[in-house]
C-alpha cells in the first residue's frame, strides 16, 4: 500500500510541474495537496520517516492557502482568523493537563540544567532574531516578525522532539513550563527593546495577551489534572490529535491571510527562519557544554533553546492586528522547526548520549 501512495505522490509533482510550466495554475493546489498527502501517507510506513508525515500534511494544507487563499480567511460573515486565540487556549489547557505539580518542583532538583536553559532561551533567540532582521533588511512587519518567534517560549514540540532523541525528558518540561511562565515579563520586554523600531508594542497589553493566551489555560490544565486526572482518558487520547489540527488551521489561516507578503518575501524569510532555527539548537548545545552538563542534557537545551511556540507568536501577531505580516515569521518557522526538530532528534538517537559522556 505504501509503495502506491509514493507512486501516486510523484505523480502528482509531476503533473504539478507540467501544469505550472504550462501556467495551468487552476489545478496547482490540488495537484501540490495530493502530492504532500500522499508523501505524508507513505512516511507512514517507514519508522525513519513517520515523524515527518505531519510536517508533511501541513504543507498539503498550506498549498491549499497559497493557491485558494479566500477560503481559508472568512466562511460567509466569520473571519476565520478569530479562531486562533480559543484554539490556542485549548492547545494550552490540553499542555497543562498533561503536567503536574511535581513538573515545577524539578526546578529544585535540576537549578543548573533548568538555569542555563532559560538564559539560553531568552538571550540567543530573541537576540539571533534581531540580528537576522539587519542582515536581510526585511519589511518592518515581517522583521517583528522574525524578532517575536524567538522572544517566545518553548513549546510542546521541543518536549515531544527530547523524547524522541532520547534526552532529559524531565529537564526538557520543567524549562518549558519555567519560560512559558515567564513569557508574559520576558517576550514583551524584548519586543519592547528590539522591536520597538519596527511595530508599535506596548507593554501591558501584550502581557495581558500572553496571561489569557498561555498563563490561565495552562492553570486551568493543572487544576485539571490535580483533580480529575485519570476519570477522563478520552481526553488525554483526543488531546495531541486536537493540538495537531488546532496548529495546522492556524498555520493554515495565517498562510492565506498573509498570502501577498509570503510570494515577496517568503524564500528569504524561509531562508532567515531556517537561520534562526539551526543557531537555536547550536548556541543552545555548545553553550551547555561550555557548563560542561551530560550529554543528555546538552541535547535537550538545543532543542528548548532553537525551538519555539510559534502558536503563541501567531496569536499575539493576530491581537496586535497585524497576523499578515507580523504573524508569517511564526507560520513559516512551525513547520522548519518541526523537520529539524524531527531529524536532530532522529539522528541524536541513533548515538546514544552515554556513548558520549565525559
Amino acid at each position: 500500500m505504501h509503495k502506491l501512495f509514493w507512486y501516486i505522490a510523484a505523480l502528482a509533482f509531476i503533473t504539478y510541474i507540467i501544469t505550472t510550466i504550462l501556467h495551468l495554475h487552476a489545478a496547482g493546489g490540488w495537484l501540490l495537496m495530493c502530492g504532500f498527502t500522499m508523501l505524508a501517507l507513505a512516511f507512514r510506513g517507514y519508522p525513519v520517516l513517520k515523524g515527518f508525515s505531519y510536517t508533511v500534511m501541513i504543507f498539503a494544507a498550506v498549498s491549499m492557502a497559497m493557491y485558494y487563499p479566500q477560503h481559508f480567511i472568512q466562511v460567509g460573515d466569520f473571519k476565520l482568523s478569530k479562531l486562533i486565540v480559543p484554539l490556542l487556549q485549548i492547545i494550552m489547557f490540553g499542555m497543562g493537563t498533561g503536567l503536574s505539580w511535581k513538573d515545577f518542583a524539578q526546578v529544585a532538583k535540576m537549578p543548573m540544567g533548568i538555569g542555563v536553559g532559560i538564559i539560553g532561551h531568552y538571550t540567543i533567540m530573541p537576540l539571533i532574531g534581531f540580528t537576522i532582521t539587519q542582515l536581510f533588511h526585511f519589511p518592518p512587519e515581517i522583521a517583528a516578525g522574525i524578532i517575536l518567534i524567538g522572544s517566545c517560549p518553548s513549546g510542546l514540540a521541543s518536549n515531544v522532539m527530547s523524547y524522541l532523541a532520547g534526552a532529559n525528558l524531565a529537564l526538557s518540561v520543567s524549562i518549558t513550563a519555567t519560560v512559558t511562565l515567564l513569557a508574559p515579563i520576558i517576550t514583551p520586554l524584548w519586543m519592547k527593546v528590539l522591536a520597538g523600531q519596527y511595530v508599535d508594542i506596548v507593554f501591558e497589553e501584550m502581557m495581558w495577551h500572553i496571561i489569557q493566551i498561555v498563563i490561565l489555560p495552562i492553570i486551568l490544565g493543572l487544576v485539571f489534572n490535580h483533580f480529575l486526572h485519570g476519570k477522563f482518558k478520552w481526553l488525554d487520547a483526543a488531546m495531541p490529535l486536537v493540538s495537531m489540527i488546532s496548529i495546522g488551521l492556524i498555520i493554515v489561516v495565517i498562510t492565506a491571510s498573509g498570502r501577498d507578503s509570503l510570494l515577496t518575501v517568503g524564500p528569504l524569510l524561509v531562508v532567515a527562519t531556517l537561520m534562526h532555527n539551526l543557531c537555536g539548537y547550536f548556541l543552545g548545545y555548545w553553550g551547555a557544554r561550555l557548563f560542561r552538563m551530560p550529554e543528555k542534557d546538552c541535547r535537550t537545551v538545543a532543542l528548548e533553546v532553537g525551538m519555539q511556540n510559534g502558536g503563541l507568536a501567531s496569536g499575539l501577531a493576530l491581537k496586535m492586528g497585524k497576523l499578515a505580516t507580523v504573524g508569517l515569521a511564526p507560520a513559516v518557522f512551525g513547520p522548519l522547526m518541526n523537520i529539524t526538530g524531527s531529524a536532530l532528534a532522529t539522528w541524536w538517537k541513533s548515538k546514544p548520549a552515554e556513548e558520549k559522556e565525559n
